[in-house]
Protein backbone atom coordinates (compact mmCIF):
# COMPACT_ATOMS: atom_id res chain seq x y z
CA UNK A 1 0.00 0.00 0.00
CA UNK A 2 2.79 2.43 0.98
CA UNK A 3 4.84 1.47 -2.10
CA UNK A 4 1.77 2.03 -4.28
CA UNK A 5 1.21 5.48 -2.74
CA UNK A 6 4.88 6.49 -3.12
CA UNK A 7 5.00 5.34 -6.77
CA UNK A 8 1.77 7.15 -7.65
CA UNK A 9 2.89 10.32 -5.88
CA UNK A 10 6.24 10.27 -7.68
CA UNK A 11 4.54 9.85 -11.06
CA UNK A 12 2.05 12.65 -10.47
CA UNK A 13 4.75 14.91 -9.03
CA UNK A 14 6.75 14.42 -12.21
CA UNK A 15 3.71 15.49 -14.22
CA UNK A 16 3.18 18.55 -12.05
CA UNK A 17 6.85 19.53 -12.16
CA UNK A 18 6.75 19.51 -15.96
CA UNK A 19 4.21 22.33 -15.82
CA UNK A 20 6.60 24.33 -13.64
CA UNK A 21 9.67 23.70 -15.80
CA UNK A 22 7.73 24.57 -18.95
CA UNK A 23 6.56 27.78 -17.34
CA UNK A 24 9.55 29.08 -15.34
CA UNK A 25 7.99 32.53 -15.23
CA UNK A 26 6.02 31.43 -12.16
CA UNK A 27 9.24 30.92 -10.21
CA UNK A 28 10.71 34.15 -11.56
CA UNK A 29 7.54 36.06 -10.67
CA UNK A 30 7.61 34.61 -7.18
CA UNK A 31 11.18 35.82 -6.68
CA UNK A 32 10.79 39.27 -8.28
CA UNK A 33 8.62 40.85 -5.57
CA UNK A 34 10.80 39.75 -2.62
CA UNK A 35 13.87 40.99 -4.48
CA UNK A 36 12.13 44.32 -5.09
CA UNK A 37 11.32 44.52 -1.37
CA UNK A 38 14.98 43.90 -0.53
CA UNK A 39 16.10 46.63 -2.92
CA UNK A 40 13.55 49.08 -1.50
CA UNK A 41 14.28 48.45 2.16
CA UNK A 42 18.07 48.17 1.86
CA UNK A 43 18.79 51.02 -0.55
CA UNK A 44 15.89 53.40 0.16
CA UNK A 45 14.52 52.81 3.65
CA UNK A 46 17.26 50.84 5.36
CA UNK A 47 19.34 53.85 6.34
CA UNK A 48 16.43 55.31 8.31
CA UNK A 49 15.53 52.10 10.15
CA UNK A 50 17.06 51.49 13.56
CA UNK A 51 17.18 47.77 14.31
CA UNK A 52 18.70 48.35 17.73
CA UNK A 53 21.43 46.32 19.44
CA UNK A 54 19.96 43.06 18.10
CA UNK A 55 21.45 43.76 14.68
CA UNK A 56 24.89 44.43 16.15
CA UNK A 57 27.34 45.63 13.54
CA UNK A 58 25.76 43.66 10.70
CA UNK A 59 24.11 45.30 7.71
CA UNK A 60 20.38 45.77 7.42
CA UNK A 61 20.04 43.08 4.77
CA UNK A 62 21.34 40.54 7.30
CA UNK A 63 18.54 41.62 9.60
CA UNK A 64 15.67 41.59 7.11
CA UNK A 65 16.51 38.61 4.85
CA UNK A 66 14.66 36.01 7.01
CA UNK A 67 11.43 37.95 6.63
CA UNK A 68 11.94 38.28 2.87
CA UNK A 69 12.37 34.51 2.61
CA UNK A 70 9.00 33.98 4.31
CA UNK A 71 7.38 36.49 1.93
CA UNK A 72 8.88 34.52 -0.97
CA UNK A 73 7.18 31.35 0.28
CA UNK A 74 3.87 33.13 0.90
CA UNK A 75 3.88 34.37 -2.68
CA UNK A 76 4.85 31.00 -4.12
CA UNK A 77 2.05 28.99 -2.55
CA UNK A 78 -0.58 31.05 -4.37
CA UNK A 79 0.44 29.23 -7.55
CA UNK A 80 -0.17 25.90 -5.81
CA UNK A 81 -3.75 26.88 -5.04
CA UNK A 82 -4.19 28.11 -8.62
CA UNK A 83 -2.79 24.92 -10.19
CA UNK A 84 -4.95 22.73 -7.96
CA UNK A 85 -8.06 24.78 -8.77
CA UNK A 86 -7.27 24.46 -12.49
CA UNK A 87 -6.95 20.68 -12.17
CA UNK A 88 -10.28 20.54 -10.34
CA UNK A 89 -12.06 22.67 -12.93
CA UNK A 90 -10.53 20.77 -15.82
CA UNK A 91 -11.70 17.45 -14.43
CA UNK A 92 -8.15 16.10 -14.22
CA UNK A 93 -8.52 15.05 -10.59
CA UNK A 94 -11.76 13.29 -11.43
CA UNK A 95 -9.94 11.31 -14.11
CA UNK A 96 -7.18 10.45 -11.68
CA UNK A 97 -9.72 9.23 -9.14
CA UNK A 98 -11.30 6.96 -11.74
CA UNK A 99 -7.92 5.25 -12.16
CA UNK A 100 -6.39 2.67 -9.79
CA UNK A 101 -4.14 5.15 -7.98
CA UNK A 102 -3.86 6.19 -4.35
CA UNK A 103 -6.25 9.11 -3.99
CA UNK A 104 -4.12 11.28 -1.64
CA UNK A 105 -1.24 11.08 -4.13
CA UNK A 106 -2.92 13.72 -6.33
CA UNK A 107 -2.73 16.26 -3.49
CA UNK A 108 0.74 15.24 -2.38
CA UNK A 109 1.99 15.74 -5.92
CA UNK A 110 0.93 19.39 -5.77
CA UNK A 111 2.45 19.76 -2.30
CA UNK A 112 5.83 18.32 -3.32
CA UNK A 113 5.85 20.45 -6.47
CA UNK A 114 5.19 23.50 -4.31
CA UNK A 115 8.06 22.50 -2.04
CA UNK A 116 10.50 22.16 -4.96
CA UNK A 117 9.38 25.38 -6.71
CA UNK A 118 9.48 27.43 -3.51
CA UNK A 119 12.94 26.17 -2.57
CA UNK A 120 14.19 27.23 -6.00
CA UNK A 121 12.70 30.70 -5.46
CA UNK A 122 14.30 30.90 -2.01
CA UNK A 123 17.70 29.99 -3.46
CA UNK A 124 17.32 32.74 -6.08
CA UNK A 125 16.45 35.32 -3.40
CA UNK A 126 19.39 34.24 -1.21
CA UNK A 127 21.69 34.51 -4.23
CA UNK A 128 20.57 38.10 -4.90
CA UNK A 129 20.93 38.87 -1.17
CA UNK A 130 24.54 37.68 -1.30
CA UNK A 131 25.18 40.03 -4.21
CA UNK A 132 23.63 42.85 -2.16
CA UNK A 133 25.98 42.20 0.75
CA UNK A 134 24.31 39.53 2.88
CA UNK A 135 26.88 37.67 4.94
CA UNK A 136 26.61 34.90 7.51
CA UNK A 137 29.06 32.93 9.57
CA UNK A 138 26.64 30.01 9.83
CA UNK A 139 28.17 26.62 9.16
CA UNK A 140 26.67 23.57 7.54
CA UNK A 141 24.54 22.79 10.60
CA UNK A 142 23.19 26.32 10.69
CA UNK A 143 22.26 26.28 7.01
CA UNK A 144 20.65 22.85 7.38
CA UNK A 145 18.63 24.11 10.35
CA UNK A 146 17.47 27.14 8.33
CA UNK A 147 16.59 24.88 5.40
CA UNK A 148 14.65 22.55 7.71
CA UNK A 149 12.59 25.39 9.15
CA UNK A 150 11.85 26.76 5.69
CA UNK A 151 10.79 23.30 4.47
CA UNK A 152 8.38 22.96 7.38
CA UNK A 153 7.06 26.47 6.74
CA UNK A 154 6.54 25.72 3.04
CA UNK A 155 4.71 22.47 3.80
CA UNK A 156 2.49 24.18 6.38
CA UNK A 157 1.46 27.02 4.06
CA UNK A 158 1.12 24.69 1.08
CA UNK A 159 -1.52 22.64 2.85
CA UNK A 160 -3.33 25.90 3.57
CA UNK A 161 -3.08 26.60 -0.17
CA UNK A 162 -4.55 23.17 -0.90
CA UNK A 163 -7.63 24.07 1.14
CA UNK A 164 -7.96 27.31 -0.84
CA UNK A 165 -7.54 25.50 -4.15
CA UNK A 166 -10.20 22.95 -3.27
CA UNK A 167 -12.67 25.48 -1.87
CA UNK A 168 -12.34 28.42 -4.26
CA UNK A 169 -15.09 29.33 -6.71
CA UNK A 170 -12.77 31.11 -9.15
CA UNK A 171 -9.12 31.15 -10.16
CA UNK A 172 -8.70 34.58 -8.58
CA UNK A 173 -10.21 33.35 -5.34
CA UNK A 174 -7.82 30.42 -5.30
CA UNK A 175 -4.77 32.67 -5.19
CA UNK A 176 -5.99 35.81 -3.40
CA UNK A 177 -5.99 34.00 -0.04
CA UNK A 178 -2.20 34.40 0.08
CA UNK A 179 -2.35 38.21 0.30
CA UNK A 180 -2.78 38.33 4.10
CA UNK A 181 0.07 35.83 4.44
CA UNK A 182 2.33 38.03 2.30
CA UNK A 183 1.68 41.05 4.52
CA UNK A 184 1.95 39.16 7.84
CA UNK A 185 5.78 39.53 8.00
CA UNK A 186 5.35 43.31 7.94
CA UNK A 187 3.60 43.07 11.32
CA UNK A 188 6.40 41.08 12.92
CA UNK A 189 10.07 41.43 13.77
CA UNK A 190 10.99 40.85 10.12
CA UNK A 191 11.86 44.47 9.27
CA UNK A 192 11.97 46.32 12.59
CA UNK A 193 12.18 45.21 16.24
CA UNK A 194 8.74 44.76 17.77
CA UNK A 195 9.81 47.06 20.63
CA UNK A 196 9.31 50.02 18.29
CA UNK A 197 5.62 49.19 17.70
CA UNK A 198 2.59 50.56 19.58
CA UNK A 199 1.29 48.38 22.40
CA UNK A 200 -1.54 46.42 20.69
CA UNK A 201 0.47 45.98 17.48
CA UNK A 202 3.50 44.77 19.43
CA UNK A 203 1.32 42.31 21.38
CA UNK A 204 0.11 40.78 18.11
CA UNK A 205 3.56 40.86 16.48
CA UNK A 206 5.20 39.07 19.41
CA UNK A 207 2.63 36.29 19.36
CA UNK A 208 2.08 35.59 15.67
CA UNK A 209 4.04 32.72 14.05
CA UNK A 210 6.19 34.78 11.69
CA UNK A 211 8.08 36.53 14.50
CA UNK A 212 9.36 33.35 16.14
CA UNK A 213 10.31 31.86 12.75
CA UNK A 214 12.11 35.04 11.64
CA UNK A 215 13.93 35.35 14.97
CA UNK A 216 15.07 31.73 14.78
CA UNK A 217 16.41 32.03 11.23
CA UNK A 218 18.11 35.34 12.04
CA UNK A 219 19.81 33.86 15.13
CA UNK A 220 20.95 30.81 13.15
CA UNK A 221 22.49 33.04 10.48
CA UNK A 222 24.16 35.16 13.17
CA UNK A 223 25.35 32.09 15.10
CA UNK A 224 23.47 33.18 18.21
CA UNK A 225 21.62 31.00 20.69
CA UNK A 226 18.09 30.34 19.40
CA UNK A 227 16.66 29.97 22.92
CA UNK A 228 12.93 29.13 23.02
CA UNK A 229 12.15 30.73 19.66
CA UNK A 230 13.08 27.62 17.70
CA UNK A 231 10.61 25.46 19.64
CA UNK A 232 7.86 28.04 19.21
CA UNK A 233 8.66 28.24 15.49
CA UNK A 234 8.60 24.47 15.09
CA UNK A 235 5.37 24.21 17.06
CA UNK A 236 3.71 26.79 14.79
CA UNK A 237 4.92 25.11 11.58
CA UNK A 238 3.98 21.59 12.64
CA UNK A 239 0.68 22.71 14.17
CA UNK A 240 -0.40 24.62 11.08
CA UNK A 241 0.67 21.74 8.83
CA UNK A 242 -1.26 19.12 10.81
CA UNK A 243 -4.45 21.18 11.10
CA UNK A 244 -4.34 22.31 7.46
CA UNK A 245 -3.67 18.75 6.27
CA UNK A 246 -6.69 17.46 8.19
CA UNK A 247 -8.98 20.14 6.75
CA UNK A 248 -7.54 19.64 3.27
CA UNK A 249 -8.26 15.92 3.32
CA UNK A 250 -11.83 16.56 4.50
CA UNK A 251 -12.35 19.10 1.70
CA UNK A 252 -10.84 16.66 -0.82
CA UNK A 253 -13.08 13.79 0.27
CA UNK A 254 -16.12 16.04 -0.15
CA UNK A 255 -15.00 17.06 -3.63
CA UNK A 256 -14.52 13.49 -4.87
CA UNK A 257 -17.48 11.98 -3.01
Amino acid sequence: MVTHFVADTATLTGRSMKHVTRSPDTIITTAVMPIAIMLLFVYVLGGAIDTGPEAGSSSYIDYMLPGVLLITVAMGISYTAYRLFTDMQGGILDRFNSMPIARPSALWAHVLTSLAANLISVVIVVGIALLMGFRTGAGVRGWLAVAGILVLFILALTWVAVIAGLSAKSAEGASVFSYPLIFLPFISSAFVPTESMPGPVRWFADRQPVTSIVNTIRDLFAQRSVDADIWIALAWCVGIAVVAYAFAMVAYQRKIA
